[in-house]
């Protein structure tokens, strides 16, 4: 039996997740959205039959239906409350980045879920890129031997016109800046190759070419983690004249490996002391080039969840991954408001600590 999955939320990145749940055979009985001219452009796009109910009131969607797997679509802002609600009715998830916007709402999606005994995925879906999936293997099979020092680069453009289309994006409220919202990805992925747990960040964050929004497009950080290793983050939405590149380093004691591409899905560099295999074939087996930078990764991480749900145990990228990836961004915002370094780990902050920051 195909599991009935409900979508909350019709925006800019809704299509990814209608296609996954799609080709997971999932049984889409329902869409959610305040705007119904969002709802129509889904059911048309992919031609939907017409028993999908659509639904403006996301709790009345819950009682009516029961989805047994919903994705949640929203502003970031909204994502907790939401999904703490479908917790509370039994459903499993997967929140979009960020998983929320506070570590306190973070930690309360984490312990409702454990509570009632339902799944939910952070839908850090970068992760399974396959040339992410074989740097992950080289971490686990200790090929770089000790970790040095990572770096993540998120160098994108977005335009006034990206900010006019949905009035929620940029702000502390509902949003965050370029690191909380585009970056987030790539410092996932970072935090998660360089051994997870953090010691110290230090960071800056400015707003030079976006006047018009309340939240940073420029962000720097140094990262040290508790394993000795090194992190470096930049993030800006400032690059002439679109998107450059995302791209993640791992250096190591016996091991230097590139990540490029315009998101992360092309293996650049490969080189490890141990020559267990042929640089050129890795680069070549392990390319991918997506139409946009979402990447392929939505199809593998719903399939994950699937099955997560299906034999009852955690799915590939937990809430907890979620809150981790929440918890080094705004680490890096306290230490850029305050001045200072921000010891790590971190029980409370939220975006909300910093409106007015860039207030001129």
């Amino acid at each position: 039996m195909s599991l009935k999955y409900a979508i909350i939320g019709c925006g800019r990145i809704s299509p990814n997740h209608v296609a996954a749940a799609i080709e997971n055979n999932l049984d889409i009985v329902a869409l959610c959205d305040v705007d119904e001219s969002k709802m129509d452009a889904t059911i048309s796009m992919f031609e939907l039959p017409e028993t999908v109910k659509k639904y403006t009131d996301y709790k009345e969607m819950l009682q009516q239906e029961s989805p047994e797997l919903i994705g949640i679509c929203t502003e970031s802002g909204k994502h907790a409350q939401i999904a703490l609600d479908c917790i509370e009715h039994g459903s499993n998830l997967i929140i979009e980045k960020p998983i929320a916007l506070s570590l306190e709402e973070a930690d309360q999606i984490i312990a409702l879920a454990k509570e009632k005994n339902v799944k939910v995925s952070a839908c850090h879906q970068n992760r399974f890129n396959k040339s992410v999936q074989k740097m992950r293997e080289a971490v686990e099979e200790g090929r770089f031997g000790r970790l040095l020092h990572g770096t993540a680069h998120i160098r994108w453009n977005r335009g006034e016109d990206y900010y006019t289309q949905a009035p929620w994006r940029g702000t502390w409220e509902q949003d965050g800046g370029a690191l909380m919202n585009q970056c987030i990805h790539n410092i996932d992925l970072l935090r998660w190759m360089m051994g997870d747990e953090i010691v110290e960040v230090v960071g800056m964050t400015d707003n030079l070419m976006h006047g018009f929004i309340e939240a940073e497009d420029l962000g720097m950080a140094l990262v040290r983690f508790k394993n000795g290793s090194y992190g470096i983050i930049e993030g800006t939405t400032n690059i002439f004249p679109k998107n450059l590149e995302e791209t993640l380093y791992v250096f190591g004691e016996e091991g230097t490996v590139k990540i490029g591409g315009k998101s992360v899905n092309i293996i650049e560099e490969w080189m490890f002391a141990d020559n267990k295999d042929n640089s050129e074939e890795v680069k070549a087996k392990y390319f991918e080039n997506p139409p946009s930078v979402y990447g392929f990764g939505h199809n593998p991480l719903y399939t994950d969840v699937i099955d997560a749900i299906k034999n009852d145990r955690d799915p590939y990228v937990t809430a907890v991954d979620g809150r981790n990836a929440l918890e080094l961004v705004l680490a890096i915002y306290k230490s850029a408001a305050e001045g200072k370094s921000v010891k790590l780990p971190m029980e409370k902050c939220s975006t909300m600590d910093f409106k007015g920051r860039f207030s001129k």
